[in-house]
């Protein structure tokens, strides 16, 4: 079983920057893929980026290519999003995710979070 907690929401002017953490429990983080989601009201849950188990292969929506980027640290069993020149469209609650395999070709999630909300002024 595998915990996740995200943190790091909250509310930014439009082009402005967030750093997303999530903090996962378990001594099995670096067997996971993990990814983040997110979803808006009305809407449904999307996904936005993924990293493999190394840190070495990430993956992206077109949406948020070069402006979010995706890292993760096994040392400290955390996984983040930085997300930069952020648009009123990005807000919604974000969602951390452990994926069942540890490649960048995994599609199973495994383990989700709580979710963390971003809003986003114009």
């Amino acid at each position: 079983q595998v915990q996740l907690v995200e943190s790091g929401g909250g509310l930014v002017q439009s082009e402005g920057s967030l750093r997303l953490s999530c903090a996962a429990s378990g001594r099995t983080f670096s067997t996971y893929a993990m990814g983040w989601f997110r979803q808006a009201p009305g809407k449904e849950r999307e996904f936005v980026a993924k990293v493999n188990w190394s840190g070495g292969s990430t993956e992206y929506a077109d949406a948020v290519k070069g402006r979010f980027s995706i890292s993760r640290d096994n040392a400290k069993n955390t996984v983040y999003l930085q997300m930069n020149s952020l648009k009123p469209e990005d807000a919604a609650v974000y969602y951390c995710a452990a994926y069942r395999r540890s490649t960048i070709y995994s599609s199973q999630v495994a383990y989700w979070g709580q979710g963390t909300q971003v809003t986003v002024s114009s």
